[in-house]
């Protein structure tokens, strides 16, 4: 007996640092206890992997959730799932498809008119290095999914948003927007050949860009737009990469994968973190990797590029009214800034 407690404990050493440097690698768990008991949070995407978690994890600290999904019966055994395992009613199941403007406008027409109010938008859905393809509007899947329809939803409800400030919103991007580019000429890709990455790449650099032009034109409303890189995380996002399919990825490289991809429970934390965070309250127009803020890639801080790609999403939803740019010539040149203290009958974040 005596001879198995050293092997034993070495074991246990070792799978415990493990554990530890696999936290700090990818970021750990959300720092935060704040609860948001009385804030509605919509959740695009929260069928499965990191939206679901990220559903789960807020339904837990007492939110009214909302899981907007394409696929329904998934969506709605998901929310059946989180309301059994966090004893918190208040989850509910509505479609969306960001592939359609149709389906976009009907969901939030919904949402305006039968909620209350929308205290967080988290726009979290997307598709990942898919082949071709074009939504039911003619654009590109990749970039009409990831950006453009979440560029028209969060428009649709920034009514609601601005009446419940201090609110939201929350944009998942990727750290692969360093290799994106803004292409005006072909934003669909109907010329020039398709190439998926470059699409996947081109979608998440707008959010960005999207991210901080919305800040700009938010200034002084009480509503923040951050965007975030949850890091590399264990979900059905990259069925089309191949990724893990050789024999080399699943045996040679698994320890170096166990350390650097997460599970979606760890990759939900940033999201957790950018909602619940009482010290990010006034912070916007910034973009976190996981849980740390950086500064994105030079692309993405292109004031012009990102003005002449709000008007040309625009008029490719046919938005009628968007927010207005603010009017100073310093609001202009300042994305990133903290916005004033909201009205003193506004409810706050508690922390338990």
């Amino acid at each position: 007996m005596r001879r198995l407690i050293l092997p034993v404990s070495v074991f246990g050493t070792v799978c415990g640092c493990a554990v530890l440097l696999k936290n700090r690698v990818t970021g750990g768990p959300c720092p935060s206890k704040a609860k948001i008991i009385g804030k509605t949070v919509v959740i695009t995407g929260a069928n499965a992997g990191i939206g679901k978690e990220t559903a789960r994890e807020l339904a837990k600290r007492g939110g009214r959730i909302i899981m907007g999904c394409r696929d329904m019966e998934k969506c709605e055994a998901a929310a059946r799932e989180i309301r059994g395992s966090t004893l918190n009613p208040h989850v509910y199941a509505k479609h969306i498809d960001l592939a359609s403007v149709k389906s976009i406008r009907s969901f939030a027409e919904k949402i305006n008119r039968e909620e209350k109010r929308v205290d967080v938008l988290i726009n979290n859905a997307a598709v990942m290095r898919c082949p071709a393809g074009k939504t039911e509007d003619g654009f590109d899947t990749q970039f009409g999914v990831n950006y453009l329809g979440h560029f028209l939803l969060t428009n649709l409800l920034l009514d609601k948003l601005k009446d419940s400030a201090p609110s939201r919103v929350i944009n998942l991007s990727s750290v692969v927007h360093i290799l994106g580019e803004i292409d005006f000429t072909d934003l669909n890709w109907d010329r020039k050949k398709f190439d998926t990455k470059k699409a996947y790449c081109q979608s998440k650099l707008a959010i960005i860009l999207f991210t901080r032009e919305l800040a700009r034109r938010l200034e002084g409303t009480g509503v923040t737009v951050n965007a975030l890189h949850p890091g590399v995380v264990a979900t059905d996002l990259g069925r089309h990469t191949g990724m893990h399919q050789s024999q080399l990825s699943s045996t040679v490289l698994s320890p170096f994968f166990y350390l650097l991809i997460k599970s979606p429970e760890l990759g939900a934390q940033p999201s957790v973190y950018l909602t619940v965070a009482e010290e990010l309250e006034r912070v916007t127009g910034c973009y976190y990797d996981v849980m740390t803020e950086k500064e994105p890639a030079p692309q993405a801080l292109d004031q012009e590029v990102a003005v002449r790609l709000w008007d040309i999403s625009a008029s490719m939803v046919s938005l009628e009214t968007t927010v207005s740019v603010p009017a100073s010539s310093e609001a202009a040149r300042t994305v990133k800034h903290n916005l004033p203290a909201a009205a003193d009958n506004m409810t706050t974040m508690t922390t338990s």
